[in-house]
């Protein structure tokens, strides 16, 4: 079997603050996705040719340059998928951070370079209505941090929700977690 292209792609995490401690804004996969079927997951996607030619609001320098030359482009894609996934749309994308990078295994049928993109929902804009469910994402909800590993989750989900915690606890974050699995072993690495 031929092992499939790796594929740029970007999610963005949306985080508030409610009365049972930071949630972060999840979906579910409907059952009939041919990639990761009933999972949760966070709006994003795969980047696309019209990516590359939008206009975008930049990030802080740091994060433009970990995210490297594509930046702009995996920044609008994220916004896309984003609006596509959920009726809603960022005010200020210059509120994001680059988080996490990740590189689906090579055993699966589909396979992306992934980067994680995490923000308040405060950056949200005001007028933005979340869409009904289009059969992509469903039940569409904000997950306490508390529960949200209780989900039905692919691996690397769980392991952006262990960052997520811990910078929203203040943790500080040297370097952005590479998972790095173009190998025949997966490694971490940090993005400096």
């Amino acid at each position: 079997m031929q092992t499939p292209p790796i594929h740029d792609a970007c999610s963005i995490i949306l985080w508030k603050k409610t009365a049972r401690g930071s949630a972060v804004l999840m979906g579910q996969r409907g059952a009939g996705a041919s990639f990761m079927p009933h999972k949760f997951v966070f709006p994003g996607g795969r980047l696309d040719d019209t990516d590359h030619d939008a206009p975008f609001q930049s990030l802080d320098a740091q994060c433009q340059r970990r995210l490297g030359p594509q930046a702009g482009a995996l920044i609008r894609c994220g916004l896309r998928e984003l609006t596509e996934e959920t009726g809603l749309e960022l005010d200020r994308a210059q509120d994001l951070r680059f988080i996490f990078r990740a590189i689906t295994p090579p055993r699966r049928s589909r396979r992306f370079d992934a980067r994680f993109l995490m923000g308040p929902a405060s950056a949200l804009r005001q007028t933005a209505q979340p869409l009904p469910p289009d059969g992509e994402l469903s039940h569409l909800t904000w997950v306490p941090l508390a529960e949200a590993r209780r989900l039905d989750l692919p691996f690397v989900t769980e392991l952006v929700l262990a960052e997520v915690a811990a910078l929203l606890t203040g943790t500080p974050q040297d370097g952005v977690p590479f998972f790095e699995t173009r190998g025949p072993r997966a490694r971490f690495e940090r993005i400096l």
